[in-house]
């Protein structure tokens, strides 16, 4: 498969995860910005993998990382973030959206594991995403992060130089 395919429409993503499911693979589900990849990302991308037998990651659009990071950002654009995510051996598929926050994304893709990174805890993630996953009998995974490893800290450093 090339990795270009595996960028898949929000329209079609819950055929793709009825495909996951019909066979009976176990999905994990994160999602963010990932707008400069780094270490931290690629290391946490491949843990999360590891919870189950594939990998779908939600990634905010341009205009929903404008909204949480604030003017300049994102830095790369939606389509060449989602390149290179999928791009990555342990990420199985893509998926834009639009929304500041990925409820109606984790509605639609129904994850048996909703992996978060260690900046989070169980009590300060986006408590309706908790409830949603939980309602529908998946689980939350927080995963630790890889310290001074952060998109903010690679921006700074570079307006450093």
């Amino acid at each position: 498969m090339d990795f270009r395919d595996k960028v898949i429409p929000f329209a079609r993503v819950a055929a793709w995860r009825e495909q996951v499911r019909a066979a009976g693979k176990r999905l994990v589900v994160t999602n963010g910005c990932f707008d400069i990849l780094h270490a931290g990302h690629v290391t946490y991308l491949a843990a999360a993998r590891a919870l189950g037998d594939a990998l779908l990651v939600g990634l905010n659009s341009d205009a929903s990382v404008r909204a949480l990071k604030g003017a300049g950002r994102p830095v790369n654009p939606e389509q060449d973030r989602a390149t290179v995510l999928a791009a990555l051996a342990a990420v199985d598929g893509v998926c834009l959206f639009e929304e500041v926050d990925a409820l109606r994304f984790l509605a639609e893709v129904k994850p048996d594991i909703y992996a978060k990174g260690g900046d989070y805890t169980i009590d300060t993630i986006n408590q309706p995403e908790r409830r949603l996953i939980e309602g529908n009998g998946g689980k939350v995974v927080i995963l630790p992060g890889v310290p001074g490893r952060s998109t903010s800290n690679v921006i700074a450093k570079l307006a450093k130089s």
